[in-house]
């Protein structure tokens, strides 16, 4: 290893002051956070893009200065990761932990990565091929760089492990959850779990003393019903298709749809499947973008596609919370969070306006604010629900789940 490189210890006493690597690698990417546990700052962070290809791009930037892009030609996950690491030179490393899409039932809680860890995250593959394939990538190359540190799994579908039978199972043949595991898992958990108890903190309760609605908005959407700091129902299922209306993914759509497009288009499995993940959603019904604000600017210059693409994408949501609230004995908040929650104020405005049998009262100006101005709150004192902006940090998250094992 080049002298540049970051270094480490050995020594759990040493590596109990030393910061944590955050690795969240996708199929053509490698993202990257390196987080003082003691203060819980970033130090550095970062993203590997196009890897494999001739535009692989490195971005990085340290706490305090500018981002600079360096070019990676043809770049692995592995070559990557070596990049990553000669700009992090000097920053001592303890730990390094792995956001990992799938853990099945195996897995309720972060763990130590070994090779039986690794088993069951490759016996997940079927339930995630798109996503635990990529993980155990930037595994490998995670490894292979650091042999010595302690490397942490945190799964997004652990948090959803509390979920009753009830809520996870599907009303089909048993014996396909007994034998193939078919059931819901759920998946942004760790963004759950973490808004779920920044909310908690905010109304002055610990997490065990709240009942919540958590809706974490991206290209990606789900939302959690979280009893008591335990999730007991989400949106997504099997897999991150199902629930909520998404960028490119559709939600949820009738079963018998893959049947009627085999038949009326010849359409394959496989390609139905891609084009409800990657065509569908915001995409698909405005055929402009799958980008929220792109929409929004559309809308505004009168495209009647793109607000009603806004128009779908609220009321489905709107309709999944209510539809969770059935796990909760009481609302004490409704949280947004992720990139649309945390930044659209029209999405979360006109999510209200759908929630009018829980008599919600939003306050214009802390909802332009984001609940900047008042500790997350955008509702108004004498609303009938409590509505809250609640920035995510799913980096933290695992940050703190891998420095648990740094001693």
């Amino acid at each position: 290893m080049q002298s540049t490189s970051p270094s480490t210890e050995s020594a759990g006493s040493s590596r109990a002051h030393a910061a944590v690597l955050v690795i969240n690698s996708g199929s053509s990417s490698l993202k990257f956070s390196l987080i003082d546990t003691a203060t819980e700052t970033v130090l550095a962070q970062g993203l590997a893009e196009n890897l494999g290809g001739a535009t692989a791009l490195l971005h990085f930037s340290r706490t305090g200065e500018a981002k600079t892009s360096h070019p990676i030609p043809g770049a692995g996950h592995s070559q990557a990761m070596a990049a990553v690491l000669d700009h992090l030179g000097g920053i001592r490393i303890g730990a390094v932990g792995h956001r990992v899409v799938h853990g099945g039932e195996a897995f309720s809680g972060s763990v130590l990565i070994d090779e039986p860890t690794l088993a069951a995250i490759r016996q997940c593959v079927p339930l995630a091929p798109l996503h635990n394939p990529a993980n155990l990538a930037g595994i490998s190359a995670a490894v292979e760089r650091f042999p010595d540190l302690p490397h942490v799994a945190v799964f997004d579908t652990a948090f959803h492990q509390t979920m009753p039978p009830k809520a996870f199972l599907y009303a089909i043949p048993h014996d396909l959850y007994d034998t193939h595991k078919v059931r819901r898992y759920g998946f942004h958990g760790t963004s759950h779990r973490f808004v779920s108890a920044e909310a908690a903190r905010l109304l002055g309760r610990a997490p065990e003393e709240v009942q919540l609605l958590t809706a974490h908005l991206g290209n990606g959407c789900s939302a959690c019903a979280v009893k008591n700091g335990r999730s007991v129902d989400t949106s997504m299922g099997f897999t991150p298709l199902e629930g909520l209306v998404m960028g490119t993914r559709s939600g949820d759509i009738d079963p018998n749809l893959h049947e009627f497009l085999a038949h009326t288009l010849g359409k394959s499995l496989v390609e139905i499947t891609a084009m409800l993940n990657r065509q569908s959603g915001l995409l698909g019904i405005s055929g402009i973008s799958n980008d929220m604000r792109t929409l929004a600017a559309a809308a505004a210059d009168g495209n009647d596609r793109a607000q009603l693409a806004i128009e779908v994408f609220c009321y489905r949501l709107a309709k999944g919370l209510l539809a969770l609230a059935a796990g909760l004995d009481r609302i004490d908040a409704l949280v947004f969070t992720g990139g649309i929650g945390e930044h659209s104020a029209a999405v979360r405005a006109l999510t209200l306006a759908h929630l009018g049998v829980l008599r919600p009262a939003l306050d214009e100006s802390l909802n332009a604010a984001h609940g900047r101005a008042s500790d997350g709150r955008i509702t108004a004192p004498h609303s009938g629900l409590l509505a809250l902006v609640v920035p995510t940090n799913e980096e933290l998250v695992i940050a703190r789940e891998a420095a648990r094992f740094l001693s």
